[in-house]
C-alpha cells in the first residue's frame, strides 16, 4: 500500500510540471491588447476637443489608433472650401495612407471630442504587420471597411437628396447597420458639421433636422438622439 501512495505523489508532481511549461507571461498578447499598452514605436496621447493631430500636408509618419472619444477628417481645397470626409471613434484607425506610400497627409484630423489614441510609427506597424498575422488581419479589415464606406459615401453623394444624404449621415453616426448596439444618442456634432459631411448649406440641414424632429425621427435638444424611424427617410425612393 505504502508503495502505490509513492507512485500516487510521484505522478501528481509530473502533472504539475506539466501544466507549468508555459508561463502565463510568456503568451502572446492580441491585436487589441497591444493597441492598448505604450511600447516600442507606440505611444499613447490624450487630447481635448478642438486639439488638431496633425494637418494637411505635414509629413505622413505614423498610424493611429483611437482608444476613445471622436476623429474629424476634414480635406481643404484650394479655394478655401472644407468638407468633412470622416467621423472616427473608439477602435477605429487612420492615418493609414503612410503605409501605401503617402509622403504627405492628404486630410486633416482634428479631436472632435476629448479622445485618447494611440500613436503608431510606420517602422513599428510594418513590423508588426510581419510578425504578427493576427494584427495584419486586423488592420486589413479596417482597410476594407473604410474602402467599401468611401465607395458608398460616393455613390450617396452622387445619386441621393441632400435630405437622404443626411439621414444617413446620422444613422451611421448612431452605429445602425453596424455590429454591436445602435447608439441613439450620438457626440455632440454642430449643424456646420453635418452640412460639410454631406455637401450641402447649413441652413438646409437646419430645415431637415427639424423636418425630422417633427416626424418624431429624431430628438434634438442640446444632446442628439435617432431613432430607427429615420431608415424610413434613407429607404424611400
Amino acid at each position: 500500500m505504502a508503495v502505490k501512495k509513492s507512485k500516487s505523489i510521484k505522478l501528481q508532481k509530473r502533472t504539475v510540471r506539466a501544466r507549468a511549461t508555459v508561463p502565463q507571461k510568456f503568451l502572446k498578447p492580441g491585436p487589441k491588447a497591444l493597441l492598448m499598452e505604450a511600447g516600442p514605436g507606440r505611444t499613447i496621447w490624450s487630447h481635448e476637443s478642438g486639439i488638431v493631430l496633425f494637418s494637411q500636408g505635414d509629413a505622413a509618419m505614423s498610424l493611429f489608433f483611437i482608444h476613445g472619444g471622436s476623429i474629424k477628417l476634414t480635406v481643404l481645397s484650394k479655394g478655401g472650401k472644407e468638407a468633412v470626409i470622416a467621423i472616427l471613434r473608439e477602435g477605429d484607425f487612420f492615418g493609414e495612407g503612410c503605409l501605401a506610400g503617402q509622403s504627405l497627409r492628404i486630410a486633416t484630423a482634428t479631436a472632435l471630442t476629448a479622445c485618447r489614441v494611440m500613436r503608431l510609427e510606420k517602422t513599428a506597424v510594418i513590423t508588426l504587420l510581419a510578425r504578427d498575422p493576427e494584427f495584419a488581419e486586423m488592420l486589413l479589415a479596417h482597410v476594407l471597411t473604410r474602402s467599401a464606406r468611401i465607395e458608398a459615401d460616393l455613390v450617396d453623394q452622387l445619386f441621393n437628396s441632400s435630405e437622404k444624404r443626411l439621414a444617413r449621415a446620422l444613422l451611421l453616426l448612431a452605429n445602425f447597420g453596424k455590429a454591436g448596439k445602435p447608439e441613439t444618442v450620438i457626440p455632440e456634432i454642430s449643424q456646420e458639421t453635418l452640412a460639410e459631411m454631406i455637401g450641402t448649406t447649413r441652413s438646409r440641414v437646419s430645415f431637415f433636422m427639424n423636418k425630422f424632429r417633427r416626424l418624431g425621427f429624431i430628438k434634438y435638444n442640446g444632446t442628439l438622439e435617432v431613432h430607427s424611424s429615420l431608415l424610413n427617410v434613407v429607404l424611400h425612393e
